[in-house]
């Protein structure tokens, strides 16, 4: 009877879902705000990840805390992913946003989504989603070009991105990536106290 209870409570409501909308398009709004800038330039374009990471932190962490329940990181990644489909980006971004957000799940799961520095190590990991086209280039840069091409990127575009990037590129935006995703997470902790307090989130 428990056990069943309990399943039950970890089961999304109508409440629970129309929450996880609202949050996720907050996180897609602020990954695009602090991000774009950077995709639109091609000799910057590889830190878009960094500078994604920048501004979620907060939103994603309270909507942990609001939702503490298995699906709602997913459902914000695969929001990202269909977003990044859309409009045009390489399929890489659409699948590192959903194995992103899959994972990412897993590791706040393992928290029972309560504990505080492990939801801010899942953002990390949901932020290295968004990678995912950018290790596609490295591991093959003339399929990548050529999809891009297919898509219509400036040819001008794809060959200043050749120009420009080196393997320290690769090493920096890793690193940047899990820096900046740390720091949004350490802001919106301290934020977003009082919020975590009243959900029960442990340090």
């Amino acid at each position: 009877m428990t056990s069943e209870t309990n399943r039950r409570k970890q089961k999304l409501t109508v409440k629970d879902l129309i929450t996880v909308g609202v949050f996720s398009a907050i996180i897609l709004i602020c990954i695009s705000l602090s991000g774009g800038p950077f995709a639109m330039f091609p000799a910057l374009t590889f830190y878009f990840p960094v500078g994604a990471a920048l501004l979620a932190g907060p939103v994603y962490l309270l909507l942990v805390a609001k939702v503490p329940k298995p699906g709602p990181i997913f459902i914000a990644g695969l929001m990202m992913a269909i977003f990044c489909y859309v409009t045009g980006m390489h399929i890489g971004m659409s699948i590192g946003y959903l194995a992103g957000s899959a994972l990412a799940d897993l590791v706040a799961r393992t928290g029972r989504y309560r504990n505080i520095k492990i939801n801010i190590l899942s953002y990390i990991v949901f932020c290295l989603g968004g990678t995912g086209s950018y290790l596609a280039y490295f591991i093959n840069p003339q399929a990548w070009v050529s999809r891009m091409s297919e898509k219509g990127t400036p040819q001008e575009y794809l060959d200043t991105m050749a120009a420009t990037v080196n393997h320290w590129i690769l090493i920096s935006m890793l690193a940047g990536t899990v820096l900046v995703a740390l720091f949004s997470g350490f802001v919106g902790s301290r934020l977003l106290k009082k919020q975590f307090e009243k959900a029960r989130i442990t340090a």
